[in-house]
C-alpha cells in the first residue's frame, strides 16, 4: 500500500503543449484614426479600414493626471505612443475622425501628420443637438 502511494507521488503527468503558429503581421497601408477630445481627456485609436483596432492610447496611459490630460501636449505624446505601436503594420495613409471639443483636437491631427502618416481626410463627428431635450416644466410653489 505504501509503495503505491509513493509511486503516485513520484509519478508526474507529462502534459504536451500544442505549439500555435505565429500569425504573420499583416501589412496595412490604409487605416482610420479616431480622436476623442473631451474637456477632461483625449483618446486616440487607430484601426484598419474594417474597424479592427490596431492600437490605442489615452492621456492617462501616457502618464498624465488631472487637468493636464486634456492639453495639446498630452495629445502629441498620445499620438507618438500610438504611432510606435502601429509601426509594425506599415500604416501610411490615415482618415481622421475627430469627436469632441477638447484642447487636444488639432494637436492630435498635427501630430499624426508629423509622425509620418499621410492624413487624407478629416471628418468631424461631434454630436450636435438638433433642438435638444425637452426643457423642465415651470416650478409651481
Amino acid at each position: 500500500m505504501a509503495q503505491k502511494q509513493e509511486a503516485k507521488k513520484t509519478a508526474k503527468k507529462v502534459v504536451h503543449k500544442k505549439q500555435q503558429k505565429k500569425n504573420a503581421i499583416k501589412q496595412i497601408s490604409q487605416g482610420k484614426a479616431y480622436v476623442k477630445a473631451s474637456y477632461n481627456n483625449t483618446i486616440v485609436s487607430i484601426t484598419d479600414m474594417q474597424g479592427n483596432v490596431l492600437a490605442w492610447a489615452s492621456s492617462g496611459v501616457v502618464g498624465f493626471k488631472g487637468p493636464k490630460k486634456a492639453t495639446p501636449y498630452a495629445a502629441t505624446l498620445i499620438v507618438k505612443k500610438v504611432a510606435e505601436a502601429v509601426e509594425q503594420y506599415g500604416l501610411k495613409e490615415v482618415v481622421v475622425s475627430v469627436q469632441g471639443i477638447g484642447g487636444g483636437r488639432e494637436a492630435a491631427i498635427r501630430a499624426l501628420n508629423a509622425h509620418g502618416f499621410n492624413v487624407t481626410s478629416i471628418i468631424d463627428t461631434t454630436p450636435i443637438p438638433h433642438n435638444g431635450c425637452r426643457p423642465p416644466h415651470r416650478r409651481r410653489v
